[in-house]
């Protein structure tokens, strides 16, 4: 049984992400449970002694220090690659540019990094396309199910399976090398791999796009992001997230009694107890308590944060900082808005930009 109503006070969201006798029930936890071996299951499945373990042995992917030192440098070069390529073209897609630069980001956190990262975020777009669809249809729609195992399978061989058999001769300082040591097998490396894809990449493509339709629609906002250092740049981008979490809805479930409780992320950042008046409106100088998190839930609570939030906002930040600051850069079409039922949040598609042409 669970609750008719999902959960929107702010407080009462946060009580039950921080419950640690909750369990997760957020992205199929459902089928996860019945068809992998809860051992190596990935660790947003996990809970009790097992994620605290898995959480505090992958912490060091996810420093502050760490991702100063090993990420900074990687998001600025594909960024000046990405900006480097539309002003050649004088024109590009905001989606394709931010997943392109989410999947070349989360592939060094995770080890993916042995194929052709273009390619491969092609390869992870047409599985995550076939399988929201599989989501939202019968159980029986089976040719859309066999697809999104097609593209699976396509991602293992292409993408997976040379980066672990790399790790294998020669591990280095990533999720890959760590799954390795702790026994994982492939399949369990490649599930949890897809799992980093969903959390990572996606989302934060999703994110970039969002806040970068903001910036490019709000003059004055776009002034202020510019004219500000990294700090303030990435205060306005997580007043941007609190107001559009990527993530719509999340579930704790009760082990004991079976009972679910689902939480509506949107409308708890939205809780004028919480964030105070006009919650619904992107304002840079919202002071917000640090109980409350400049954020607020977007990036969940508790021990299922999402231990790449800072990641995520770095790379936004980095991003668009470059890109805004493109002369005569105009926004061609606004995105199309899209449903994805994984995540319970929105799709941004064929957001357009152009590079105005000067007139002498």
């Amino acid at each position: 049984m669970g609750r008719g109503c999902p959960v929107q006070s702010f407080s009462e969201a946060r009580a039950l992400l921080r419950d640690d006798e909750l369990h997760q029930a957020s992205f199929r936890a459902d089928l996860m449970a019945r068809f992998s071996d809860e051992r190596f299951a990935p660790i947003i499945f996990q809970h009790g002694e097992r994620h605290r373990r898995q959480r505090a042995a992958t912490a060091r992917f996810f420093t502050p220090k760490t991702v100063d030192t090993s990420y900074r440098a990687i998001i600025e070069r594909e960024s000046d690659a990405l900006i480097g390529d539309m002003q050649r073209r004088g024109h590009a897609k905001l989606d394709e540019m931010s997943m392109r630069l989410a999947v070349s980001v989360a592939a060094e956190v995770v080890g993916v990094t042995d194929s052709n990262r273009t390619r491969m975020a092609r390869r992870l777009e047409r599985f995550f396309q076939a399988g929201n669809v599989a989501l939202g249809k019968s159980i029986l729609d089976l040719p859309r199910f066999a697809r999104a195992q097609i593209h699976m399978l396509n991602f293992y061989v292409r993408d997976v399976f040379p980066a672990v058999l790399a790790r294998r001769r020669a591990p280095r300082e990533d999720v890959i090398s760590h799954l390795i040591a702790e026994g994982y097998s492939d399949r369990a490396i490649l599930t949890e791999c897809v799992t980093y894809a969903a959390a990572g990449m996606v989302t934060t493509r999703e994110f970039i796009t969002m806040a970068g339709w903001h910036l490019l629609e709000r003059d004055e906002l776009r002034t202020r992001f510019l004219a500000t250092d990294e700090t303030g740049r990435i205060a306005i981008l997580e007043e941007i997230l609190r107001l559009e979490p990527v993530v719509g809805e999340l579930s704790r479930r009760n082990p004991n009694t079976g009972q679910i409780f689902k939480i509506d992320i949107r409308q708890a950042n939205a809780d004028v107890a919480a964030v105070g008046a006009c919650p619904h409106a992107v304002d840079p100088d919202r002071a917000l308590a640090a109980r409350v998190g400049s954020a607020g839930l977007a990036f969940g609570d508790g021990s299922h944060r999402c231990p790449g939030a800072s990641i995520a906002i770095l790379e936004t930040a980095i991003f668009l900082d470059r890109l805004l600051r493109i002369a005569d850069l105009t926004l061609e079409a606004p995105p199309e808005i899209n449903w994805n039922a994984l995540i319970t949040g929105y799709e941004l598609r064929d957001c357009r930009l152009r590079i105005a042409p000067r007139s002498f």
